[in-house]
């Protein structure tokens, strides 16, 4: 699909995921949304249950919320996870490891973690994902910066369009830290999953490029809670999803925002 066609993808919402720390459910994130109650004892880390106990412990923050409001989609949409093509997008992956990997190697190189450089790739989440649910589908792994979510979307609806039934797309990106702070900040633990599908069941989403806004995007009350993470913008569209109809612009690139309409 050219970046300037002005064509409209659609999917129907067939499940929702969503993690971040005070919010730890999309039932929890929905109540905020709608009338500002944080849940109490809210954890401070996902623990995925795909995983092992002792793996579940290992795991870098990131791919544990990738998987953790992955499998919740899924559940949401009744849907067997090994059957769905899936889409990740992060904006940065996982940066205190990336950070602990230029420390070490400008310091000690022989002490690199072997761990920890396997989980520092970045469709390290797509990996544990597909190893633990034992899932043979396609996995891809997208980065665009800001950008992250909207092409993730466009990734997955434009499966849809081509041959695939129902796809999952998990967004997800965690705290920075060290000297990469500073060239690429991220507060917090955010992540956001949707099985897409194009079955008549479910809210429908709509899709399509347009010119970058000049105009401040609307700022709702979820925009505003993780509003420092970088997957932040992914947030407006779960604002609209909360209330269950409307529109956000959602970053997509130098020159274009994804115009995403969602209606009962």
């Amino acid at each position: 699909m050219s970046m300037l066609e002005p064509r409209t993808l659609q999917a129907r919402i067939e499940g929702i995921g969503f993690w971040a720390r005070g919010l730890p459910s999309w039932a929890a994130a929905r109540e905020y949304a709608l009338g500002g109650a944080l849940p109490a004892d809210a954890p401070a880390r996902p623990s995925p249950q795909l995983l092992p106990a002792n793996e579940r412990r290992r795991a870098p923050e990131t791919v544990a919320i990738a998987l953790d409001v992955a499998m919740a989609a899924c559940e949401a949409a009744a849907r067997e996870p090994a059957s769905l093509p899936s889409v990740f997008a992060s904006t940065h992956g996982e940066l205190a490891i990336t950070d602990y990997m230029c420390a070490t190697l400008a310091q000690d190189p022989r002490t690199l973690s072997p761990t920890k450089f396997h989980n520092s790739v970045h469709n390290a989440a797509a990996g544990y994902w597909t190893i633990g649910t034992g899932a043979m589908q396609p996995a891809n792994a997208i980065s665009a910066y800001a950008a992250s979510f909207a092409q993730g979307l466009i990734e997955a609806l434009t499966q849809l369009r081509s041959d695939a039934d129902a796809v999952l797309l998990v967004a997800y990106d965690g705290q920075a830290a060290g000297p990469l702070a500073k060239m690429a900040p991220s507060e917090g633990l955010l992540g956001g999953a949707l099985v897409l599908s194009n079955d008549e069941a479910g809210p429908r989403l709509r899709a399509r490029l347009v010119p970058t806004s000049t105009q401040a995007p609307a700022s709702g009350p979820l925009a505003r809670f993780a509003s420092a993470n970088a997957m932040a913008p992914m947030l407006p569209l779960f604002d609209v999803l909360a209330h269950g109809e409307g529109s956000a612009l959602l970053p997509a690139g130098a020159a274009h925002d994804l115009l995403v309409e969602v209606n009962p």
